[in-house]
C-alpha cells in the first residue's frame, strides 16, 4: 500500500471514525483504525462491534492495499499533521508515515482480523432532512437512562410513519418525545438506538436541509452521509409502552417565559447543588412563579411573572431534569401543566407546533 493525501483532509477523518475504536478490548484489532486504499481514494474504519464508522477521502493511490493502524497513536499523531501533504506506505507490516522531511513507523495488526462492517442489503430505508434528525437526537438524547439494569431505556426508540419519524427516550424519572417531518419512506417501522451511537450520528450531521437517508434492516441501522457510512447494532427487546405513562387531563397550565425560566433555574440550582439533589421548589400562584432552593449555606428566591390557568400548585423538582431540555429548545415560551404536587408535569411549547413534549416527575417534599 502507498498513497499520498492531504493531511487536513486525513486528520478530520480519523477524527470522526476514532469515536468508534473500542477503548478497550480483549481483542487488540478493535483499537485500530482500518485503513483501505484503491480507486483513488483512501477509506478509514474503526468499530467496536456496536458501532462501525466509514470515511471515506480523496488520495493519490500508488499502490492499493490495506492495513490497521493503532487507533489513538495514529488520532493522535495524525491532528498534529492537518497542514501537511501526507504520504502512507506499507512495507513488512509497518506503516510509514511520511510528511515534510520527516517521517514516523507503526507497527500494524493484520487486517484479516478486522471484522467487517455489517452490508445492509434489502433494507427498509426513510428519509429525512439533516438538520431536523439532528435536533431531534438534541432535543431527546440527554433523557435516556444510564442504568446497566435496564438495557433498553440506554436507548432510543424511532418510530417511523407515513409522514414522520417520533423519537422517544426516558430514564425512569423524566421521559422526552419529538416528532419531526420526514420526506419519504418504504415502510413504517420502529427501532430502538443505543444513545451513544445516535450522539455519535448527530455529532456528523451539518445544520443543513440536505436529506440523508437512513436504512433499517433486523439489528441494524445505517446513516449513509455522503462519504461517511456511519453503521450501529440495533437493542433487542420490547421497549415500554411511553403512551400509557403520558397523562392527558391536568388541573393547572403555566405559560413560562423560557429565558427569564432558564436563568431563575441556574442560579436557584446554585444552592440546590450543594444538597446534591438539586431540589428546586415551584410555588405558583398569582401568575407568579416562585422558586427556591435552600441549603446549609443560606436560600435563594427567584419570582418570575407567568401567566397561570387553573389551580395555584406547589410542588418540588430536580431541576437538573428542567436545565437539560431548556438548553435545547428555542422558544420564547414554554406551557408546563400539572395535576398535583405528586404527579408528573409535561413541558410542551406555547403557540407552536407541539414538535417536542417533556414529561418530569417531582420529588416529594418532606
Amino acid at each position: 500500500m502507498k498513497l499520498v493525501c492531504n493531511g487536513n483532509d486525513l486528520s478530520l477523518a480519523v477524527g470522526q471514525v476514532f469515536k468508534a475504536v473500542a477503548a478497550k478490548s480483549t481483542n487488540p484489532v478493535l483499537e485500530g483504525i482500518l485503513l483501505k486504499a484503491e480507486d483513488g481514494a483512501l477509506t478509514l474504519t474503526a468499530t467496536d462491534l456496536e458501532l462501525a464508522i466509514e470515511k471515506s477521502l480523496p488520495a493519490d493511490v500508488k499502490i492499493e492495499g490495506e492495513t490497521v493502524v493503532p487507533g489513538r497513536i495514529f488520532f493522535e499523531f495524525v491532528k498534529k499533521l492537518s497542514h501537511e501533504q501526507i504520504e502512507l506506505s506499507l512495507s513488512d507490516n509497518r506503516l510509514r508515515i511520511r510528511y515534510t522531511d520527516s517521517e514516523g513507523f507503526l507497527q500494524c495488526f493484520n487486517p484479516a482480523e478486522f471484522p467487517p462492517v455489517k452490508e445492509l442489503t434489502g433494507a427498509q430505508k426513510f428519509t429525512i432532512i439533516r438538520s431536523e434528525l439532528k435536533d431531534l437526537i438534541n432535543k431527546i438524547g440527554f433523557s435516556v437512562s444510564q442504568d446497566d439494569a435496564r438495557p433498553m431505556l440506554k436507548g432510543v426508540l424511532l418510530e417511523i410513519g407515513d409522514v414522520s419519524v417520533t423519537g422517544v427516550a426516558l430514564d425512569g424519572y423524566r421521559l422526552a418525545k419529538c416528532v419531526k417531518p420526514i420526506e419519504k419512506t418504504t415502510a413504517l417501522m420502529s427501532a430502538v438506538v443505543p444513545s451513544r451511537c445516535l450522539n455519535e450520528i448527530a455529532r456528523l450531521l451539518d445544520d443543513s436541509s440536505d436529506p440523508v437517508e437512513i436504512s433499517i434492516q433486523k439489528n441494524y441501522l445505517l446513516v449513509n452521509l455522503d462519504a461517511t457510512r456511519i453503521t450501529t447494532r440495533l437493542l433487542d427487546g420490547d421497549y415500554i409502552n411511553y403512551k400509557q405513562i403520558i397523562p392527558q387531563n391536568f388541573e393547572s397550565s403555566v405559560t413560562i417565559p423560557k429565558e427569564l425560566f432558564e436563568d431563575g433555574l441556574e442560579r436557584a440550582i446554585l444552592l440546590a447543588k450543594s444538597e446534591k439533589n438539586n431540589l428546586v421548589k415551584f410555588d405558583i400562584r398569582e401568575d407568579i412563579l416562585k422558586l427556591q432552593s435552600n441549603s446549609e449555606i443560606g436560600n435563594i428566591t427567584e419570582k418570575i411573572p407567568v401567566r397561570l390557568d387553573g389551580l395555584d400548585i406547589t410542588i418540588a423538582f430536580n431541576a437538573r431534569y428542567f436545565t437539560e431540555l431548556l438548553r435545547y429548545i428555542a422558544v420564547d415560551h414554554i406551557v408546563v401543566k400539572f395535576i398535583n404536587s405528586v404527579s408528573p408535569c409535561v413541558v410542551i411549547p406555547a403557540g407552536a407546533a407541539e414538535d417536542f413534549m417533556y414529561l418530569i416527575l417531582p420529588v416529594r417534599m418532606m
